[in-house]
Order: structure tokens, then sequence, then C-alpha cells
């Protein structure tokens, strides 16, 4: 399969949906998405079913607040999801919504200039429509770019994020299956190594295996990007997993590869213990979910640069922690 189809078809939502008016977003949805979408996104928006919801809940306030929005894309790529025997096939997008921050969204002031919203979306597409979307954005980044920081200091570097180094992450023609595979060789070897965090090798060794030594860690506001095993294993992976125990196994919804590129989500991907200190705060005992999205970029057989959505408002909420509605007020404001 070469997953034309689908790929077009999302291009054709992106199209009338990004372009269309406050008036017409409700008419984009419906046009594109079955009428059974199961839309997931982050906290404080979860699980919403159906295109009227998601546009009403969603893209219509976004809108509102970013306006002259455009879709600013760095990866884009289709395939067929190894989780369930390649019998769905998924379309993926990663970029930044940027536009003119002039109306509050989910209580962030506007600045009345430019603001990027991070973003990753998976859609699962059937007989011309989108069925299923995860859509994952990074809320704590926007409210850095206002002035707001969320989270006590990072761990790693806080930037508004680019794309692949090599400038090829836009997909939109056919790609050759073996390139596809051995990229999702290379996600599945890592995954491997990494069910075996508490037991395996030393952190460093271990990385070496599925890692270039320069990597590129994209993560999320709060935990911030960081580049080098080494200094991966220093400023993330490391304390990481040293402030986890009791981590569930992987729970992804997909799994997937095109070309040099490839990804996963779940809804959670896994649910951990926070045992110790973790972003500054000291552990609480209580188990949460991680709602994960992570895309990859291969070079030879080993992973170069990985781009990683976290659900933190969501996680934190779960540790008795709601810093959306501590920096905001949202819900207060809302009563």
């Amino acid at each position: 399969m070469d997953f034309q189809k689908e790929k077009q078809t999302v291009l054709e939502y992106y199209r009338e949906l990004d372009g269309a008016s406050e008036e017409a977003i409700v008419a984009a949805m419906e046009a594109n998405c079955s009428d059974n979408l199961i839309w997931h996104g982050f906290y404080p928006f979860d699980e919403i079913a159906g295109p009227i919801e998601v546009a009403n809940e969603f893209w219509i306030p976004l809108r509102r607040a970013l306006r002259k929005m455009q879709r600013r894309l760095d990866v884009f790529m289709a395939g067929a999801n190894s989780l369930d025997g390649e019998k769905s096939t998924w379309v993926v997008s990663m970029g930044h919504l940027m536009g003119l921050f002039d109306a509050p969204w989910l209580g962030i002031q506007p600045t009345n200039k430019m603001a990027f919203l991070r973003y990753c979306a998976f859609h699962r597409v059937e007989d011309g429509k989108i069925v299923e979307e995860a859509m994952f954005f990074d809320i704590p980044h926007l409210m850095m770019q206002t002035g707001l920081n969320p989270f006590p200091p990072q761990t790693a570097a806080h930037l508004v994020q680019p794309g692949p180094m090599t400038h090829d992450g836009l997909l939109f023609d056919p790609q050759l299956a073996q390139e596809g595979r051995a990229t999702l060789d290379a996600i599945n070897a890592m995954i491997a190594d990494l069910g075996t965090w508490q037991l395996g090798p030393p952190l460093e060794e271990e990385l070496a295996r599925t890692w270039h030594d320069d990597m590129i860690w994209w993560g999320p506001a709060g935990i911030g990007a960081t580049y080098t095993i080494e200094r991966y294993a220093k400023q993330h992976s490391g304390p990481f997993r040293a402030a986890f125990r009791d981590r569930s196994k992987t729970g992804h919804i997909c799994r997937m590869a095109e070309g040099q590129f490839g990804g996963f989500f779940g809804w959670p991907n896994f649910t951990a213990r926070l045992t110790g200190d973790f972003m500054g705060m000291p552990p609480t005992g209580e188990v949460g979910e991680m709602r994960v999205i992570d895309i990859y970029r291969r070079k030879g057989n080993l992973l170069a640069e990985n781009w990683v959505f976290i659900d933190l408002l969501h996680f934190w909420r779960q540790q008795g922690l709601d810093f959306l509605n501590q920096t905001t007020g949202y819900f207060t404001d809302r009563g």
C-alpha cells in the first residue's frame, strides 16, 4: 500500500478546516470526519465524541484565540498500524499551529503577538473519512511564550522546536516499504530496551544500542530538549527512570512508520508510580497516566531525533496538582 488516498483525505481535511471561517468549522469537520469520530486530546479536553462536539469544544475556541492561524507542518506520513495486524491505516502530522494570540484560551491571556502551539496528530482513516484522531498539543509550551511558567525550572532547554535536521519529513509521495520496515525495527528495538529500564545495562550503554551519539530529544515544556546521549541520560532519561516505579506494560494504540520516520501513541501509553523527585517536585507515591506521542527520525540503523508530547497537565492533576488552574485560574473563573 502507498497510503496516498488516506494522505489526500487528511490533506483535504486540513485545507477545509484551516481555511474555514468560524461559522464554517463545524461543516468542515462534518464533511471530513465520521459521525462517530473519537477524538483523544490533552487535558482539559480529554476524549470527545463526534465532529460537532470537537469543533465546538476545541477548534472554535482555539481559532478565536489564535487569529489568522497557520498550520506549519514539519512531519507528514502514513502507514499501517503494526499493532493490529496492519488492518488500520493512520496518517500522522506534526508541527505547530501559529497565529496571533489575540484572545484568551484556557485562561491563558493573549499577548497580541505571534504564538506557536506545538502539536502532533494521528488520524485513523476509513472509507475516505477520519474515524479516530489523537490530537496532542503542548499547552505549557504556549503558556511559557506568554511569560507564564506552570512548572519549576526544567532540566533541559525550552525552545520553539524545529522539524527534522534533514528537512525531509513531509512524505507526500509514496516511500519505499523497506525503509519504513527498517524504521519500525529501530523503534521496536528501542522500546524493547526501554522495557528493561531497571534491570538492564548502564543507561548510556543501553541507549547507544539504538540511538546515535548526537541524538536530539525534543521533549515537552516542563522537561525540555536535550542533545547527545550523555546529556539526554543526565537531563531526562536518568532522572525520569529514577523517579518512577511500578511501570505498567506499554499500551500503544498505534505504532507505524513510513520512510525514515515513524511513531506511536497510547491512551495512556503506560502508568507508573511517582516515588522520587520529578520536574523539581517531590514524590507523591501516586500512580499516574502518561499520555504520550513519540515521533522519530532514523539515520542508518539508529534513531537520530525524537519529538515527544506528554500530557504533563493530566499527569500532575492525578498527583493532586492542577497546574492549569493554579497558573491561569481557568476553572476557578468558570465556576
